[in-house]
Parts: structure tokens; C-alpha cells; sequence
């Protein structure tokens, strides 16, 4: 095996590893609201998850190509600048799961990439024109669409139940919710898994595997599912907690609101080749739902640290990137060892951190005052 080869293979892999926790980071996105509501219980939640996310993985293949010819110049970008750029990717994803963040996995993607990319190749390398139309603009205006569409349909649910038994409603709603967030996880694996086999066939296409323009082969696309479904079953609990108890305190109605919106944005948008972050349109759907029932409280400070999360996302992921591509760009092989050995040390503190204050399927529900500080993860030393 050829030196080449061998990077093309530890760049699939590294690929697939960002997939996976893709998959556990972004679990809230679809079963936070189903879970805290109580119309699933936990761990049948993210079974059903990671089943329907593989699911969703072969519905489309738009956003592949976004983000395979889109966003960087194929033509300049080699396999050693996907690698640096998933390192900026992983590392964030990671830290930001430790302290219960539910930031975008899709822009620490994209950010870990412009700034390997950058690094490596210039700024030539990058279509900034495509980063906007593609990625800034949509993150603008996805979570605003889905947030104003959940609160209405809030609005409206709680209306036409007024005089019904609440009980009835309750029990009506929660069943719609096992359906609706069933489609939120296809939605997200439509959306998210695609952004992988992005990722890889980029890297195909950077080795000659393939030629450009190509669309990610079946094998990409099973494996890319495969990564995010995993992940997805084991699922992020320490999110799953922040999103369904942290923004607002949901109840069926809302849950089913605002998982009928995610959806409705997340495939439509997906339709159209944009990659936007689930996580930011679940975020702005619950926020929406929150505001449709009279009464409701809406905790502005956890909104706020999470609009901060989101703003620096991708700039830390292209600044980590970048810092990663100079060490390969430069140190070569070794560079390319000492990165991996870096990141690989990194993730494992993350996880013995995560050790000290677990959350799990058990407690994810507790009820607590849900408090994300501003500080680094591993001063962090309660569970969110």
C-alpha cells in the first residue's frame, strides 16, 4: 500500500469517525422533545433514531455534492487538508457534547474544511460565493422559518384542543409524536449523513479515485449511513437533556409542533442542495414552540449561550483546521502523526471527563435547573 493509499484509507476512516459523532451529537435534534414529553421512552427513542437516520441516508445525495464541488476547489484540495479539516471538526463536536452544547455538527464540518483548505491550497481554494449561498444564508434564515412555523402551529394545536380533555390531548399528541420525530431522524439522515459521504468522496476525487464532479458511490453512501446511525443509537444524552429540558419546559403538543417543522425545513432544504444544521432548525423549532403556548417559559440565557455556540462554530473548527493543516502542510508524515496522535489524546480526555458526571438514558429526564457556562469543557464539572 502506497503512501497515498494509506492517507486515503486513514482519511475514509477519520470520515466515518466524524460521522459517528455527528450521529450522537445530533440525536436531540430529532428525540429531545419525544423524550422529555414522554411519548417515547429513551432508548427506544434512539433505536428508532439510528434506524430511520440510515434510512434517510439514500433519499438523496444533493447535499453530497455541495459539499464534494461545492464549497472547495476539488481540484486543489488533497487528502491531507480533508484530514486536518475533520480533525478541526471532531475536536469541536466533542468538546461542545461534553458541555451539553447543541451546536451545529455541520458547520464545525464545514469550518475545519475551509480552514484546512485555506491553509493548504490558498484562499483560491475556497468558494466563498458558495459558502454564503450554501451555508451562511441558510443558517440565517432556517431556525428563524422553523421557529416562526412551530410557534404558529403551536398556537394553533392548543387552540383546537381547548376544550377537548387534556388528557385525550395529551395521549393523541404523543402518539403524533412518535411520527413526526420518526421523520425528523429520515430528515437528518437525508441531511447529515450526506455531508460524509461528502467529505469521502472529496477525498476520492482529490486521490483520481474518482472523477470530479462524481457523486458518492453506494459503498459511501451505506457506510456514511452506517457511521451516523451508530452514533445516533448510542445516543447524546448530555444534549438530548439541554434541548428538551433546557430552552423551554415542552409538552406533546409543542413536541409535535415543532418536529413537524424541522422536518418540513430539513427536507426541503435538503431537496435543494443546501446544507444547513439540523441542530440549529430543531433549536429554533422548540424556541418557535415554546413561544406558541400561552404561558410558557422560555429560558433566553440557554438560547443565548446557545446563538453564542452556534457564531463561533465555524471559525474555531477553521481555526483548528488550519492550525492542523500547517502541521501537515509542513511536518509531512510525521506532521500527519503527531496531528492524529494529538486529536486521538484530545478525545480521549473528553471522554474520561465525561466520565465524572455521566447522563444516560436513566436520568436524562431529571428535572434540574439546566445552567451551560461559559467556560472551557473540561472546567465543566456537572452534567447538562
Amino acid at each position: 500500500m502506497d503512501h497515498i493509499t494509506l492517507l486515503v484509507a486513514v482519511v475514509i476512516v477519520t470520515a466515518l469517525a466524524f460521522d459517528f459523532t455527528n450521529g450522537f451529537h445530533d440525536t436531540a435534534n430529532a428525540m429531545a422533545t419525544s423524550i422529555a414529553t414522554g411519548a417515547l421512552r429513551p432508548r427506544i427513542a434512539v433505536l428508532i433514531s439510528g434506524v430511520l437516520n440510515i434510512a434517510g441516508a439514500f433519499l438523496s445525495t444533493e447535499v453530497a455534492r455541495t459539499i464534494s464541488g461545492g464549497i472547495v476547489d476539488d481540484a486543489l484540495v488533497t487528502p491531507a487538508m480533508i484530514f486536518a479539516g475533520l480533525v478541526g471538526a471532531i475536536l469541536w463536536n466533542l468538546a461542545t457534547w461534553l458541555a451539553g452544547l447543541p451546536s451545529s455538527s455541520s458547520h464545525a464540518l464545514f469550518g475545519g474544511l475551509i480552514g484546512a483548505v485555506w491553509v493548504g491550497a490558498g484562499s483560491k481554494g475556497v468558494h466563498f460565493e458558495q459558502v454564503v449561498d450554501k451555508v451562511l444564508l441558510p443558517a440565517v434564515v432556517s431556525p428563524v422559518v422553523a421557529g416562526a412555523a412551530a410557534c404558529a402551529a403551536t398556537y394553533l394545536a392548543y387552540l383546537l384542543s381547548a376544550r377537548a380533555r387534556q388528557d385525550r390531548v395529551t395521549k393523541g399528541f404523543r402518539i403524533g409524536q412518535i411520527a413526526s420525530a420518526s421523520l425528523v431522524s429520515l430528515a437528518h439522515g437525508t441531511n447529515d449523513a450526506q455531508k460524509t459521504m461528502g467529505v469521502i468522496t472529496l477525498t476520492l476525487i482529490s486521490a483520481g479515485a474518482l472523477g470530479h464532479d462524481a457523486g458518492p458511490p453506494v459503498w459511501v453512501i451505506g457506510s456514511a449511513g452506517l457511521a451516523i446511525g451508530l452514533g445516533t443509537y448510542l445516543g447524546g444524552w448530555r444534549i438530548i437533556r439541554t434541548m428538551g429540558k433546557g430552552l423551554t419546559e415542552i409538552q406533546s403538543p409543542q413536541g409535535f409542533a415543532a418536529e413537524t417543522a424541522s422536518t418540513a425545513v430539513i427536507l426541503t432544504s435538503a431537496h435543494l442542495g443546501f446544507a444547513l444544521s439540523t441542530t440549529q432548525v430543531a433549536s429554533g423549532s422548540i424556541l418557535g414552540a415554546g413561544l406558541g403556548r400561552r404561558l410558557a417559559e422560555v429560558r433566553w440565557g440557554v438560547a443565548g449561550r446557545m446563538a453564542l455556540a452556534w457564531l463561533i462554530t465555524l471559525p474555531f473548527a477553521a481555526l483548528v483546521g488550519g492550525l492542523a493543516a500547517s502541521v501537515v502542510k509542513h511536518g509531512g508524515n510525521i506532521g500527519t502523526v503527531v496531528v492524529a496522535l494529538v486529536a486521538l489524546a484530545l478525545a480521549l480526555g473528553v471522554v474520561v471527563i465525561s466520565r465524572r458526571n455521566p447522563v444516560h438514558a436513566d436520568n436524562v429526564n431529571d428535572d434540574h435547573e439546566v445552567t451551560l457556562r461559559s467556560q472551557t469543557p473540561t472546567d465543566i464539572g456537572s452534567p447538562v
